[in-house]
């Protein structure tokens, strides 16, 4: 990794990961809608929300103690929570109210945008129609009940999502400032974090860490693989991705590739020509370089 002059204070990394149905919108009847949107060749494609994955995160990491309140007429974060103490703030930012309490006093609202930026993470195959037929037969039969029945949306698919962090903003916010070895630390907790995620829905724990990761540390706070990430036959786009790397020298010298072995039919090039390493030792190399970054 150059450990040129420039100060590079942009993460980005893209995931793709292989998942079963793992989110699902407002249903009617006895029907479960998966979330999904549709693309310009007016196919649908399901997603997960950039909400469930922070959800997911947030809860992983031990981070979902953030005291909230009501006082103000809505569900927020209590305004006498700070940074400091609350790595959910810190990271994914907060917008919080106070009302007046007498005619002497004035409210008020205090916002951060958020540190670490989740996409949405949105399937790279379109959704086929599959529905599952679900009945209560188990427990119907048990007292010679009526059954019932429901049905599911399902799919299997590849998603891709991408995170960006400001890490110049981290552990930074007002008269707040954290030492810079607790900036890395949160920094890195996510890391881990994203490499182990999963995701419990609807009986089933879904297994979200990467099977291919690209990304690292770089001057521009751009999120460069954001929507250039394809799997076409069990095959990655690998000219598409060869094309960001190689348009700039900054990003070349700073990517980091990370893959699952045989996963892909691909693998072989990918390695290659992407020079991609295993998501461990890619994931590892990160957390360096952020490490790095704050001292």
């Amino acid at each position: 990794m150059s450990k040129n002059k420039i100060n590079k204070n942009g993460l980005t990394v893209s995931l793709v990961f292989a998942a079963e149905s793992a989110n699902y919108g407002e249903g009617f009847g006895n029907l479960s809608v998966l979330k999904k949107m549709t693309r310009g060749d007016s196919k649908q494609y399901s997603y997960i929300s950039r909400q469930a994955l922070r959800y997911n995160m947030v809860q992983q990491m031990g981070w979902d103690s953030t005291p909230v309140d009501s006082k103000s007429g809505v569900v927020q974060f209590a305004p006498e929570a700070t940074i400091k103490d609350y790595p959910e703030l810190d990271l994914f930012g907060y917008f919080k109210t106070t009302s007046k309490e007498s005619e002497t006093e004035k409210g008020g609202a205090s916002s951060r945008s958020a540190v670490a930026r989740l996409s949405n993470a949105v399937a790279l195959e379109p959704f086929k129609g599959d529905m599952d037929f679900l009945t209560n037969i188990g427990l119907a039969s048990r007292k010679n009940l009526e059954n019932a029945i429901a049905q599911s949306e399902i799919n299997a698919a590849y998603y891709a999502y991408t995170i960006t962090i400001d890490l110049d903003r981290v552990g930074i916010d007002g008269e707040i400032k954290l030492d810079n070895k607790e900036k890395a630390d949160r920094v890195n907790k996510l890391l881990d974090t994203v490499q182990y995620l999963y995701r419990d829905i609807k009986g089933r724990r879904e297994n979200l860490s990467p099977l291919f990761v690209v990304g690292g540390v770089y001057e521009r706070k751009n999120p460069f693989f954001e929507n250039r990430i394809k799997i076409k036959s069990n095959q990655l786009d690998v000219a598409l991705l060869s094309d960001v790397i190689n348009g700039d020298e900054a990003i070349k010298i700073n990517t980091l590739v990370g893959v699952i072995a045989a996963l892909l039919d691909n693998t072989d090039q990918i390695k290659k020509e992407l020079r991609a390493k295993s998501i461990a030792d890619t994931f590892k190399e990160i957390k360096r370089e952020v490490e790095t970054y704050y001292e």
